[in-house]
């Protein structure tokens, strides 16, 4: 059975619920304003993304109240002030920002009610978080108005001016290391996730070759009953088939034993060796 809406057909109920739980992990972005008489806000949104680098522009989305139909307090802010800071949420501060995203009357400053500690931003009138590994101060290019209605998303342009980067999330090479930053990731209803090590793993993507495909896998490797179509899209991202190099020292191995090697070697980053085994 599949379950279908047709949103055509106004079948519309519970299409939040599904949305937002089946578009995930989503990034949360930390968003920091203030209003046009200087007064900070601080809200978190989970319908949020970078979209270009050059220029750097991030997009976050406030959606309407489904209620009751009213603007987010961050909407009405980047409107008047066309600035915002946009921060990344940790593990140590997810709770505080859970607290911020209550609905607090307007000109409550969300800083105090969080617990979150502002820093003064270097061009820009709304605060940074110093609580956040990285901070972006941006300005807001576009503000795209999606719909009237409730549930209605307003998607906000900010291209980034100047970037924060706290040096403890940094590896020795200088890049941001995803176990250092320590981010959590918004999924459906309570649910939240975070960066461990058994959550992240590696896939080499390599920009300078193109791979050969599922269509050019020698068919008794394509129709494998043990390896996946993860296992085989390791083998065709090759460009080609490698030329065996020496003996197999497996040779009387049976089909399925050969298999079973080669998935275990691809589960370690061993194509190479997987392909050797195979052909």
């Amino acid at each position: 059975m599949i379950k279908t809406l047709d949103i055509t057909k106004g079948e519309v109920e519970g299409l939040y619920r599904i949305l937002s739980s089946a578009v995930t992990p989503r990034p949360i972005a930390l968003v920091s304003t203030v209003d046009k008489d200087g007064t900070q806000n601080l809200a978190p949104f989970s319908f949020f993304n970078v979209f270009s680098v050059n220029p750097p522009i991030m997009v976050f989305s406030p959606v309407k109240s489904g209620r009751f139909g009213t603007n987010k307090h961050t909407l009405e802010n980047v409107m008047d002030v066309k600035e915002c800071v946009i921060a990344l949420v940790t593990e140590d501060t997810a709770q505080q920002v859970s607290l911020a995203s209550c609905s607090f009357e307007k000109g409550v400053n969300e800083f105090e009610k969080s617990g979150l500690t502002e820093v003064k931003s270097d061009l820009i009138k709304p605060s940074r978080i110093l609580e956040s590994p990285i901070n972006f101060e941006c300005k807001v290019n576009d503000i795209v108005v999606l719909g009237e209605e409730g549930g209605a998303g307003n998607l906000v342009i900010a291209e980034v001016l100047k970037v924060h980067i706290n040096d403890d999330i940094l590896d020795e090479k200088g890049e941001v290391d995803p176990f250092k930053m320590n981010i959590v990731s918004r999924y459906g209803a309570n649910w939240y996730g975070k960066t461990t090590k058994d959550s992240l793993y590696e896939i080499a993507k390599p920009i300078s070759r193109t791979g050969m495909g599922f269509d050019k896998l020698p068919e008794n490797i394509k129709n494998s009953n043990i390896l996946t179509g993860n296992d085989l899209a390791i083998l065709a991202s090759a460009e080609n088939i490698p030329a065996k190099i020496e003996l197999n020292a497996r040779e009387n191995k049976s089909k399925e034993e050969k298999h079973i090697f080669a998935k275990e070697l691809l589960s370690q980053g061993k194509a190479e060796e997987a392909w050797q085994i195979l052909i």
